[in-house]
């Protein structure tokens, strides 16, 4: 009760930030009737606009329940002022429910811009069935677009995902059933590159004869092949594994971070060999209101995790501080951004050194709100999107997806500012 009292304290305080932020609606549900949206993803491209996705839930369920589109938003200046809503043919489900349709949706979005090149990328579970019914012969697929104009026009989707579970058949998490990439944003290396190409990461959830489990991919040739992070015998989540994210460290070793009651399990991958992704998984750590760390009060929720240079203002100290995004609660509600300092790298050592020391930057929403996302914009601060019940509870199937954006500073209640890598 005392835990509980000081939180709704502090909400009164990052409310108060909050209300500097700018608050628009890029993709509104306003009744129960209308078609919802869900499942918001953030993009910047390297000339700096930005590209918001979300599900266009037509079925008013998870992806593989029926037709599903895909609809994207585009900022020309930094999210001062949005395009109208785009709905692109190549991201159009048919509906066609039949076995093997890949074209019968397409959810759960994914997106990454190229920093040094105009070429964007959108990843998406697509057909059916849905992933809790899949078989290794019968499962979801996973599709991928191309844009080489800054996210303006895209080309037709590709099914990538036979080459992941062919990999996994010989693990001893697999066969598996279905699996699918963690909607949000998909992590470019500033550290590792082929040629002109920087690394991708991303995490998966799997479900197979071991449950649910994660894994973490990587690519080094923008998306067209993908690798497992330390090779298929490594599960960095193995309990209680759900949607995860994955940051790079300041080290260039690879942090997930995946949803769990309560909080966020963690869990880093140190290189042997960064070029080769060899290496090992430590053993996961769980963070939550117990150990002083990322506490979602009954609920388990997809969020964003961000890494940031930073200057603390009291001694000019240059650091990082980790940014993680969650519903506070209770349930999927106050959805708001923690942030943790790495001073130095003992503070990111390990996950049990993660797990602990998290801060209450902003509360986003005081309303019913769930899975988020974050990225760091050419013009030096925080695009935050995530869902809300704006206009209407839940029981249409979606939520209003809502963008903000913070400053550093609003974040950290001016503790630290952003600098240059």
């Amino acid at each position: 009760m005392k835990t509980r009292i000081l939180l709704a304290m502090t909400f009164i305080m990052v409310a108060a930030d909050a209300l500097f932020a700018q608050n628009t609606e890029l993709f509104p549900t306003l009744t129960v009737k209308d078609i919802p949206y869900r499942i918001p993803a953030l993009g910047v491209a390297s000339n700096g606009d930005l590209v918001a996705v979300a599900d266009y839930r037509y079925s008013r369920e998870d992806i593989g329940s029926g037709r599903i589109d895909l609809h994207l938003r585009r900022s020309l200046d930094n999210g001062l002022t949005w395009l109208d809503i785009e709905r692109n043919e190549v991201m159009r489900g048919d509906g066609v429910m039949v076995p093997g349709n890949q074209k019968a949706g397409y959810g759960d979005p994914s997106i990454v811009g190229d920093r040094n090149s105009p070429r964007m990328m959108i990843i998406s579970c697509s057909g059916m069935p849905q992933s809790q019914d899949g078989t290794r012969e019968q499962h979801q697929g996973t599709a991928r677009w191309y844009s080489d104009d800054y996210g303006r026009t895209w080309g037709e989707p590709v099914n990538i995902g036979d080459a992941i579970y062919e990999q996994l058949d010989k693990s001893p998490y697999g066969p598996i059933t279905s699996m699918f990439v963690a909607s949000g944003k998909i992590l470019q290396s500033r550290k590792v590159h082929k040629g002109k190409n920087y690394r991708l990461y991303c995490a998966i959830l799997t479900f197979g004869p071991k449950g649910m489990n994660n894994f973490v991919l990587f690519s080094d040739d923008f998306g067209e092949k993908w690798q497992f992070l330390g090779g298929v015998n490594q599960c960095p989540i193995n309990d209680r594994a759900d949607e995860a994210k994955v940051v790079e460290l300041p080290n260039g070793n690879i942090l997930i971070s995946s949803r769990c009651w309560g909080g966020r399990n963690f869990n880093i991958f140190t290189f042997s060999d960064i070029k080769k992704g060899e290496g090992r998984w430590a053993t996961q750590a769980r963070s939550t209101e117990v150990n002083q760390g990322v506490a979602s009060n009954g609920n388990d929720c997809n969020g964003e995790i961000l890494l940031v240079p930073v200057v603390r203002k009291n001694d000019n100290k240059k650091t990082f501080i980790l940014l993680q995004s969650v519903p506070f609660g209770p349930g999927r509600s106050h959805v708001g951004i923690y942030y943790k300092e790495l001073e130095s790298e003992a503070n990111y050592a390990t996950p049990r050194a993660i797990v602990f020391g998290w801060n209450i930057g902003v509360e986003a929403t005081q309303l019913g709100s769930a899975y988020s996302t974050m990225i760091m914009q050419k013009n030096n601060t925080v695009g935050f999107l995530f869902e809300e019940e704006t206009h209407c509870g839940t029981q249409g199937g979606g939520y209003t997806i809502i963008y903000q954006n913070y400053t550093i500073e609003q974040l950290t209640h001016g503790q630290y500012s952003l600098r240059k890598w």
